[in-house]
């Protein structure tokens, strides 16, 4: 007998690519497992294996940073308890942090894939289920977008969850409706200027010599990067990432505020008469909008 959930849940995070740099991805999980029927004569209860399943993947996977443990471009180094740095050597565009070790998830690949993710989550989920469950298939998929979007990367410091993680992101549609009508032009120019984007807060923003990085980092400079450090609940978060893959905002990049803040970059493009509607959305199915 199988029993499959489609849509269990949705994994929020970012990765890292020596082409891209850090990237902001969305997939969504469907699971199918088989097995024999329980005393209940189910293989398992729907909500237990919802919530069992997402509590899984929301330790391990969600809202991290995802590494490629095997590329020859990636350093990692333990340092006090508990945290860790992380490089990725990319000539003059190299990413290094420091973090607590909770904020990345170590893949055993030697890039970041659909597939390769697929196997890590398989791996974590597998060991962790019912006796009565003999067989776990599982698939990751991104959603299906009529139009623009982007990937993006942030930090929420002042988040109570693992939205404080410095480095994690999204895979994001983007509506741009001017007068009542979407303007197709308008999201693509949107979509091209936060393509791999990380989105930094000023206030969060300090000289990278002041971050306690790897000895990875000693070729960084102000002038090639930007330096963002702050405290949160789950720790000390440090990120040196290239100002040329950085867009910087002067809030919070809640998606609140970056709805406002996509709203108001575009309105000066069109009339004064002009109405605008920004739909921004945070993944797959959840945003807030904005009216100028």
């Amino acid at each position: 007998m199988k029993l499959f959930v489609r849509d269990l849940t949705v994994i929020d995070a970012s990765y890292l690519c020596t082409d891209r740099g850090m990237v902001g991805e969305s997939w969504i999980l469907d699971v199918v497992m088989s097995g024999e029927l329980n005393e209940m004569s189910m293989v398992l209860d729907f909500s237990r294996v919802k919530k069992q399943i997402k509590q899984l993947v929301d330790q391990y996977v969600d809202h991290r940073l995802i590494v490629p443990a095997k590329s020859p471009a990636i350093h990692t180094a333990a340092t006090k308890t508990g945290y860790a740095t992380v490089d990725l050597l990319r000539e003059d565009k190299n990413i290094h942090l420091h973090c607590p070790e909770q904020a990345f998830c170590f893949i055993d690949a030697e890039t970041v894939t659909i597939e390769s993710v697929t196997e890590h989550v398989y791996q974590v989920l597998k060991d962790n289920l019912p006796e009565n469950v003999q067989g776990l298939e599982v698939a990751l998929r991104h959603e299906v977008i009529q139009g623009a979007f982007y990937h993006y990367s942030h930090g929420l410091k002042k988040h109570d969850g693992n939205c404080q993680r410095i480095a994690h992101g999204h895979r994001s549609p983007i509506e741009l409706i001017v007068n009542g009508e979407r303007n197709a032009e308008l999201e693509k120019q949107w979509a091209k200027r936060w393509q791999d984007i990380y989105l930094g807060s000023e206030e969060d923003v300090c000289s990278v010599s002041e971050l306690n990085l790897s000895e990875c980092a000693k070729s960084v400079s102000d002038e090639t990067h930007y330096g963002f450090r702050y405290t949160a609940p789950q720790g000390e978060f440090e990120l040196a990432i290239a100002r040329s893959e950085t867009e910087m905002l002067t809030t919070d990049t809640t998606v609140e505020l970056l709805a406002s803040y996509i709203a108001e970059k575009v309105k000066p493009s069109l009339s004064a008469a002009d109405c605008l509607d920004v739909v921004a959305y945070e993944g797959v199915g959840k945003g807030a909008m904005a009216t100028l």
